[in-house]
């Protein structure tokens, strides 16, 4: 009597761990990743990430041929890598024909090895598959556009490999710098020619506060000097014309801490951010660093 008393708990805790086992195959079931590359994986994982279904976005590095790559590795450009973004969603919420169409509209399919201001293999587009399904549906949808263009689409359609997450501070960089993000965004041009490329149907402009006027390093020339005389202040002539020096503590932005981006004051150039102003004690505006390090050459002044 004791065993037969003993079966149907066997048999109660069998049919509990397929249940169990059930449940987990069916969370299982009703995950997937896709991965894309489409340039600078900041401005790549803003368009997924609030999207129903998507559950997840990371940023990082795959399609190359160089294990756990660091940032500055991609970059140099020898590691094979593109920057991407993987995302994982639940195909039951959000179908992989979504995914791809919000893919497309963020990027220019027609240029290749680079994206906007971005040039360099790790800067390609391409889609990385991760099943025969969402091959073809990449297949067919560069097939439609290709259509739509009447040109080769450049964007490459190949097996998905190893994806390596990226350094954490390059995760959800929007959010982390939202003013060095949207700075970035602008001044690489990628607003204005997802614009140009998709009309109505491009995304709304995540940079739409940065200034639409300005500088522009293909555009700009330098007024004569009778022009600057007239348009700057005498200090403000001297310092840029001349290489004079403002008085410390009486000039017009030591002591400011008002949030923005300083410019040049003769091109409009876009030099520093007021997140990296910090008090230096010397009386003039200081900062940690430039938005661009290009932008900047430092020199010894000794007057």
């Amino acid at each position: 009597m004791k065993a037969r008393r003993g079966a149907p708990s066997l048999l109660l805790v069998g049919a509990l761990a397929a249940l169990g086992w059930a449940a987990a195959a069916a969370d299982a079931e009703e995950r997937a990743t896709a991965t894309f590359a489409g340039g600078c994986f900041w401005c790549m994982q803003p368009p997924f990430e609030k999207l129903e279904g998507v559950l997840s976005t990371t940023v990082g590095y795959t399609g190359g041929h160089t294990r756990n790559p660091t940032y500055e590795e991609v970059s140099a450009g020898g590691t094979g890598h593109a920057e991407s973004v993987e995302i994982v969603y639940d195909p039951g919420k959000i179908g992989y024909a979504k995914l791809l169409d919000v893919f497309w509209h963020n990027v220019d399919p027609l240029t290749p090895e680079a994206q906007f201001c971005d040039h360099g293999h790790q800067y390609r587009t391409a889609i990385f598959y991760h099943d025969d399904t969402q091959r073809r549906l990449a297949e067919e949808s560069k097939q439609r556009l290709a259509q739509r263009f009447g040109r080769p689409i450049a964007t490459e359609i190949v097996a998905a490999t190893t994806f390596y997450p990226a350094e954490e501070y390059h995760q959800r960089y929007h959010e982390k710098n939202p003013v060095r993000y949207k700075f970035y965004r602008w001044n690489c041009g990628r607003d204005a020619r997802l614009k140009e490329l998709w009309g109505d149907a491009a995304p709304a402009a995540e940079a739409e506060t940065m200034p639409r006027k300005g500088w522009n390093a293909v555009t700009f020339k330098k007024p004569d000097d009778a022009t600057l005389a007239k348009s700057l202040t005498s200090m403000q002539y001297k310092v840029t014309q001349h290489e004079g020096t403002e008085p410390p503590f009486q000039n017009e932005y030591w002591d400011n801490h008002r949030p923005g981006i300083y410019v040049d004051v003769v091109s409009g150039e876009p030099v520093f951010s007021s997140l990296d102003k910090y008090e230096s004690g010397t009386g003039w505006p200081s900062f940690t660093r430039p938005l661009e390090l290009g932008n900047i050459r430092e020199r010894e002044d000794r007057r």
